[in-house]
């Protein structure tokens, strides 16, 4: 019931959002007077595209760099206008195109599988045979889903020189499935959307099917699959074109959380940009695409500017990893991500806690999409009274109060010891800054799953927290709370199960939080 409830809910969320556009879509395609060009472009197998583009106006006989722009999830062809529009008026080529399954656009949403792949290169084939597009300046570039197609098609076509991807995913096993646990919410959000706005194909069913099920029978093919569609398999073809890459998402991510992007970046070895902000999914991006200042949009631009034109604007010189603080809302930059976690501090799970499986205790990540939006905008976090937390469903360790303030930055990696008294399970860590008062506000979280343990057997856990940049202010201090139900995610804990968190004395649990560096 629960799943089908999350569905429905965040399939009307999205149809609110991507019908609220579709008449915006028509009266576009209407009005000739725009200086945009509606066509039709031959995809992978002949599948009809539909695309539009902008060029720079009165330039004939110059080449122009090209930046093709893949639409995300359930979006209309549409979404890129204001920033194309700023792309063609400085110099480009512009060319957006509403991926396959979706829309008008012809064939079965593939999720980013070859199809996809293949399609990102017959648009850059169209360009270059009917635009003033240069063949040696070509990017590409998008949010979400068209940033993930992005990365994939400079795997696979080294004519791709420069890609800007936006709130996407490298790997996208770690993003809907880290700890071995189904995000639910981000999982039904898009099943919900693609039902809506697109044609699934049998292939994304019989996934999405399984996921939600929790089909274990299944697991491995479900693993083979998203592989298949993750940058990071193919990150040797990626290094070898050597495409200038930037990346950038949100702390808050509840689709694509940023760990996986981080991990991704520290193995690119050509041009290589990472940012992080406030927000959850997309919401960093998202008032660039109504035309309106956004730092995200803008160092895109510049990215492409220096790597497509090669404008010295001084992009590449500036520290390569750019972190937004969710607590002072400014720029730190650093020269790689080892560099963020340099300062480690511990502090101890000590004693035994036992908790019963299958209550929320009241600790929860929120909801997608809202949560973290909320977070970005006022600066409003999830909170709860860590004092009246039940201890029966919840345990809950707490570090000494702080002296100075704790600047959070980067992941947070929690070492414990388990035993259950089923061979399933499930817990949810959050890591909370707690006030004089009792009161606190989620800093951070992750979930993790098991299968197959000795009932009563302790095993070790390792789990690593979704990255952030939160200050703690002094006189606080930081909690760690784990209970086993969660709305964000799927639970695998059995009818009554029971879970016992230990620290041995040969191998104590403790939370390692990263600290910047003053």
């Amino acid at each position: 019931m629960r799943t089908s409830l999350v569905l429905a809910v965040s399939a009307a969320l999205v149809a609110g959002t991507a019908l609220g556009l579709a008449p915006a879509a028509q009266a576009v395609e209407t009005a000739d007077s725009t200086g945009i060009r509606f066509v039709d472009i031959a995809g992978e197998g002949g599948t009809v595209l539909k695309a539009n583009v902008l060029a720079p106006a009165g330039s004939a006989g110059v080449r122009h760099p090209l930046i093709v722009l893949p639409t995300s999830w359930a979006m209309p062809q549409i979404e890129y206008l204001a920033q194309a529009r700023k792309l063609a008026d400085s110099g480009y080529v512009v060319v957006s195109y509403n991926s396959r399954g979706f829309w008008q656009s012809g064939g079965e949403i593939e999720t980013a599988g070859p199809k996809d792949v293949a399609d990102a290169s017959k648009v850059i084939d169209w360009a270059l045979a009917n635009t003033a597009a240069d063949p040696d300046r070509v990017g590409m570039g998008g949010v979400s889903y068209g940033a993930g197609i992005s990365l994939l098609a400079a795997a696979h076509d080294p004519r791709v020189k420069a890609v800007a991807a936006l709130s996407g995913w490298a790997d996208l096993i770690e993003s809907i499935y880290s700890g071995r646990t189904q995000h639910l919410q981000a999982a039904a959000l898009l099943g919900g959307a693609g039902a809506l706005t697109g044609r699934p194909g049998p292939e994304l069913k019989q996934i999405l099917s399984d996921f939600l099920s929790s089909n274990l029978a299944k697991e491995e093919d479900m693993i083979a699959w998203g592989r298949t569609r993750s940058p990071v398999t193919y990150l040797d073809r990626i290094n070898a074109n050597g495409a200038a890459i930037m990346l950038g998402n949100a702390w808050g991510d509840t689709i694509f959380p940023p760990n996986q992007y981080a991990s991704f970046y520290e193995k690119l070895t050509g041009p290589k940009r990472l940012e992080f902000r406030p927000g959850d999914h997309a919401t960093a991006e998202l008032t660039g695409l109504f035309g309106l200042p956004n730092d995200t949009w803008t160092n895109a631009q510049r990215w492409f500017d220096r790597y497509l034109k090669g404008t010295d604007n001084g992009i590449d010189r500036e520290q390569p990893v750019q972190l937004k603080s969710r607590s002072t809302g400014g720029y730190e930059g650093y020269p790689d991500w080892k560099s963020v976690h340099a300062n480690q501090r511990k502090f101890d799970l000590g004693g035994t806690q036992r908790v019963w499986a299958n209550v929320d205790s009241g600790a929860n990540g929120g909801v997608t999409l809202l949560t973290n939006a909320l977070d970005q905008f006022l600066r409003t976090p999830p909170v709860v009274s860590v004092p009246l937390l039940p201890r029966s469903f919840a345990g809950v360790w707490q570090s000494e109060r702080y002296d100075a303030p704790q600047r959070v930055r980067g992941t947070v990696k929690v070492h414990t010891t388990v035993a259950s008294t089923k061979e399933s399970g499930t817990l949810v860590a959050y890591l909370y800054d707690v006030g004089p008062l009792g009161v606190g506000k989620l800093v951070t979280n992750a979930p993790y799953t098991f299968h197959g343990k000795t009932p009563g057997q302790p095993f070790g856990v390792d789990l690593e927290l979704f990255s952030t940049a939160y200050d703690v202010p002094a006189g606080h201090r930081l909690a760690l709370v784990v209970d086993t139900v969660d709305p964000l995610y799927i639970e695998h804990n059995p009818t009554g199960a029971q879970l016992t968190f230990s620290s041995p004395a040969a191998d104590p649990s403790y939370v390692s939080v990263p600290l910047r560096k003053e």
